[in-house]
This record gives structure tokens, sequence and C-alpha cells, in this order.
């Protein structure tokens, strides 16, 4: 029997896993710090994108397969190391991620009312470690920082009217401190172009059928129309919604405002967030940004930055802290050891970039690991965690719990999350 370790279950963990389970002979062990499986699915994406989180169906399918186990709550680094890991294992793959904020390394960005997407989107999602964050939304500007579709989804969500979140699975903290947000002036910040977004069609659309709120772009910023026509299909639909946007600015109450060529500089205010400076920006002949040393202040409460993310190191794991990511040869870290999906590559692509890679790194691991070294594999992992009295969370127990959130949700929603690692725990019981 093979045994092969995956350290993290979002989708690029269940897609390896998926790519794995096909092979002859072999055991896979699905590890996460949470009691909850589907990291990105169920903690990142938009709470209004259901369609997209219906994806954790598939990772499902995988997982109730007899050859593919979930142990949660088990904290790699923590409970168990790496090197342990390896000696139990085969193979261990990292798909840990990249959960963690790039800092926003400007002077006043400690100030409070400064936070990252990470922080914020976990919180409107129910992470445990966000449910507390409670941002400042009782000044009407907010500021955001990024020209990617995190930005868009940041927006829109502290735009959107209550009723605008049926069907979604916000939690209820975050439901209920929007409802009573004093926002009404969102500006989206980019040092760059329209024709430099990151922002998909689908996402920009979305931001012209707000009820409450009107998305506004400076004609002067966006480039001859002409040019459009060197853009890739997707990007020229993107720029074609900004264009849009700019033809026909709509009187709401909330406005959501595209500062293009736009460069945060300093964040200033007494005790917390009160105000940004902005350097405008112009762009040299390799679509670099460069300031301009023209400055104009934006009044803010809020300041959200979506700027990246990075990957937490493990000790004993080779790093890149230029990059954000576990250091590899194309996915092979240490013998033994591989990264995938943003561990491997960074915060890069969509959901389904990791299928391919995880397929890639399965066909690798299964070249490398031949037909296995004898190692004791989960039963190894189970003695271990026992010795040190550690009870994972199984798929079983995860199930319980989802049918507890479901229980517990309003009507029309999908679920209620429990945003507590003590309030899963509690629903199996413990």
């Amino acid at each position: 029997m093979r045994h092969v370790a995956i350290v993290g279950s979002g989708p690029a963990g269940y897609y390896t896993a998926e790519a794995l389970q096909k092979a002859d002979d072999i055991a896979i062990d699905v590890i996460d710090r949470l009691p909850v499986p589907y990291g990105l699915i169920r903690t990142g994406v938009a709470p209004d994108h259901q369609s997209i989180k219906a994806v954790s169906r598939r990772y499902e399918g995988v997982a109730l397969t007899d050859n593919v186990r979930f142990v949660g709550h088990v904290s790699v680094g923590t409970d168990v190391s790496i090197d342990e890991l390896t000696s139990l294992y085969d193979a261990v793959v990292l798909a840990t991620g990249a959960p963690h904020d790039r800092p926003l390394d400007i002077p006043g960005a400690s100030l409070p009312g400064v936070i990252g997407s990470a922080a914020f989107v976990g919180w409107y999602n129910g992470h445990p470690d966000f449910a507390k964050l409670d941002p400042s939304l009782d000044a009407p500007g907010v500021v955001v920082v990024g020209n990617g579709n995190v930005a868009l989804d940041v927006a829109r969500i502290l735009a959107k009217t209550p009723e605008e979140f049926a069907g979604s699975d916000i939690v209820s903290h975050a439901r209920a401190a929007l409802s009573d947000s004093a926002v009404r002036e969102i500006h989206i910040l980019g040092r760059r172009g329209p024709h430099q977004i990151a922002m998909t069609p689908k996402e920009l659309g979305e931001l012209g059928h707000l009820e409450r709120a009107s998305p506004r772009v400076d004609p002067a910023d966006l480039p001859d129309e002409g040019d459009d026509a060197m853009l890739e299909p997707g990007m020229r639909k993107s720029v074609t919604h900004l264009r849009s946007f700019a033809a026909n600015p709509v009187a709401k109450p909330v406005t959501i405002e595209f500062d293009f060529f736009a460069m945060p500089v300093r964040i200033e205010g007494d005790g917390r967030v009160e105000r940004v400076i902005v350097e405008r920006t112009t762009l040299d002949a390799d679509l670099r940004s460069h300031g301009t040393g023209e400055t104009y202040a934006i009044d803010a409460g809020l300041v959200i930055s979506c700027i990246g993310y990075q990957t937490p190191p493990i000790p004993g794991v080779p790093y890149e802290h230029g990059r954000g990511r576990f250091a590899s040869d194309e996915g092979r870290v240490l013998p033994g050891l591989y990264a995938v999906g943003w561990a491997r590559r960074g915060p890069s692509g969509t959901i389904g970039t990791n299928k391919p890679d995880g397929a890639r790194i399965a066909e690798m691991v299964l070249e490398d690991i031949g037909r296995g070294a004898g190692k004791a594999g989960r039963a190894g992992l189970d003695a271990l965690l026992a010795n040190r009295d550690i009870v994972p969370v199984t798929f079983r127990d995860w199930r319980k719990i989802e049918a507890a959130e479901i229980a517990a949700a309003l009507d029309g929603n999908p679920r209620e999350k429990f945003t507590s690692v003590e309030a899963m725990l509690a629903a199996i019981g413990r």
C-alpha cells in the first residue's frame, strides 16, 4: 500500500486527491487545521457566488471514496511536524493555499481601520480566525486598494442591501454589521489603467445591477476605444463594462468610484484611519507605473488592501520569502515533499487552475514513489495523534456540522456557518 498525505483541504488539495485516488493500492489522508473542509471554497469565495461554491460537491465525491480520508482539526507544524509526516507517508503534498495578506507597505498602514482582504473576506465568510474582526463601517468613505476580482468582491459586499444577500451564506454577524453600515462612497484604487486590470467581465458586470450602488469611471482615464481591439476577448469585455460605467453614471445612495492611475502613498489619522493620500501615476513604455508627484486625499474610515496573498511558512520547509510561497522545483520541494496550487505557484489563477496543477503533481508523486516503501501511513498517524490526545475530525463528523449549519439557515439561504472552532466541535458533541 502506498500512502500519501495532503496538507490542506481546499481546491488544490482535493484536485490532487482526485487524481491520486484513481491509482491502485493507494491511501490518501487530507489533513486540515480546521474541523471543516474545502478551504477557499468555504471561506474565500464570496457568499453571494453560490454557483462557484457548488464545486464542493465534487470534492465531497472524492472525500467519500474508500481510499481518501479527511483528517480535520490537526495542525501541521504544531500537532504534527513535516518530518513526522514524511517518515509516515511515501509522499506529503503541501496544499495550504495562500491565506495570509501581503502587507500594504506604506506609512500609516498599521493604523486601526487598515485591514487586508484575507481578513475582511474571512470576516464576512465566517472564518474562525477573523470572525471577531469588527471592521469600522461607521464612516462614509472606504478605500479598497487593488484592481482584481477580490477588490470587486469587497466593494460589492460593502455596497449591497440586506435583501440582496438572500440566497447567500454570508454569516449573521457580517449581515447585521453591513445592514447598519454608514458606508456611502467606495474608492477602488489601481496603480495602472483600465487596460491593466485583473477583473473579469462577470464580476464587473455585477456592479451595474446593484440596488443602491452605482459604479463610476472617469472618462478621462479610459484609453482610446480603438486600442481595445488589441485586448484579448475577456479583457475587452471587462473594459466595455468600464466604458459603460463612464458613459452612464447613475445617481444612487452609494457610489463605487474607480480611481485609476492612483497609488496610495500614505494613510493618515489620529488614532485610526481618517484619510488616504493618493499619488497620481503614469505608465512607461513597459506599462510600469510611476508616481507623478501630484497627490490628492480621500476621506475614509476603512482601508481594505487587496494586493495579494502569501503562503505561511512551515518550520523545516524551504520558502521563497520574496514570492510568499514554498520553494520547489516545479512542485518537488524536498525528497518526499511536494507543493501544489497557490502554495507552489503563488496566488495566481482561478479555482479551476488547480485541477491541472493537482493532476500534474499527482503524476509526479506516483512516478517518484513507485510501489511505495512500506511506510506506516494513516495507521502511523493515528497512533501518533492518539499518543498526543488529539482526536481528528472525520468527514462523517463534518457532515454532522454541515447538517447543523443547514438547519440553522435563514429561509432561502443554504446555511448559517459556525464561526468558531468551539461551535463546530460542539455540533459533534465535543
